[in-house]
């Protein structure tokens, strides 16, 4: 009998850790999580999907080359998982250099440690379609010029080159899926998606009056998350390592997805939204469009939840 893979999950307590962690185990995977402190950590997305206790924790400091080598030594395992680091892209205006050193020191860390350990161990890296910036009608694929427009996508455009680097010079098993917006029932009202979803319902309960928002105009290509992180994995059973973009491949307005989360509740989403420029980022990619015809034809993947189940998905009761 085959021993059971190990897979190390850095960030396992954020949405995409917590299904990516749920799917590894219903693969027969031996599941590790990290965080900085994991004996002070609530792992509060692990715990609404009922896993909590299915995972072994290992407390380590992504900025700090000594801890994650050392747990990578006493762990050993066969696939790596890098989806850790600042997620909201108008945190990182707030906060530029915690977005750089969480995403990109820890990136580095992470294959370099690995180099040294020279074991066989497989890399994913969280990638972001927010590294194309406005793609304009074109839609981006894995060959699309980078123009990151926030402090968040410049992070992750140095992950990524990171990536393509160590694979290309040290021949790791290292790759980078490039995702578009994806959401779920464990989003942070911090992402615009669960603010309108959790302002209708609240509005809709007669507990809030009044939903503010900044541009409506922006055009995003959102999927469902635990779609997501199945071609996170895929990538690392491919026979050799490269990149992917994932995504549904089609985009909408924000505007769009407002009228949408309002009409689930029968309500006239004009009747309640307000514009507030304080609401609005120093600089925001106008339109974001994707073509992941690559993961189709190579990963036998396809997004098949589009928006409006998104929504309706996201509208419905909690986990």
């Amino acid at each position: 009998m085959n021993e059971k893979k190990i897979a190390l999950i850095c960030g396992i307590s954020g949405q995409d850790g917590a299904y990516l962690a749920k799917l590894l185990l219903s693969k027969n995977y031996n599941v590790i999580g990290t965080s900085r402190d994991a004996q002070a950590s609530n792992f509060t997305s692990l715990e609404k999907l009922g896993i909590k206790n299915k995972i072994a924790y290992k407390s380590m400091a992504l900025n700090d080359f000594r801890s994650v080598l050392q747990v990578l030594s006493q762990v050993n395992p066969n696939e790596v998982y890098n989806l850790a680091g600042q997620s909201s892209v108008s945190l990182s205006f707030e906060q530029p250099v915690e977005a750089l050193e969480s995403i990109s020191i820890g990136t580095i860390n992470l294959l370099e440690a690995i180099r040294f350990l020279n074991r066989d161990i497989r890399f994913y890296n969280a990638g972001s379609g927010e590294c194309f910036g406005d793609t304009g009608s074109i839609p981006a694929n894995e060959n699309t010029q980078f123009k990151p427009s926030s402090p968040y996508a410049v992070a992750k455009s140095a992950a990524y080159w990171q990536v393509s680097s160590y694979r290309n010079a040290y021949n790791m098993f290292a790759c980078s899926g490039i995702l578009f917006n994806h959401e779920s029932l464990l989003r942070s009202e911090r992402f615009v998606t669960q603010k309108i979803i959790q302002g209708v319902k609240r509005i809709h309960a007669g507990i809030q009056s009044e939903l503010i928002l900044g541009r409506l105009d922006i055009q995003r290509d959102w999927g469902w998350a635990p779609e997501y992180v199945i071609p996170m994995w895929q990538m690392l059973q491919q026979e050799s390592p490269r990149d992917y973009v994932i995504a549904t491949g089609k985009s909408y307005t924000l505007e769009h997805f407002v009228k949408k989360a309002f009409e689930k509740r029968d309500l006239d989403w004009k009747k309640y939204v307000l514009i507030n420029s304080e609401n609005l980022r120093p600089v925001d990619a106008l339109i974001s469009r994707a073509n992941p015809s690559l993961a189709e034809s190579q990963l036998g993947w396809r997004a098949s939840i589009q928006l409006e189940d998104v929504i309706e998905r996201m509208m419905s009761s909690e986990i």
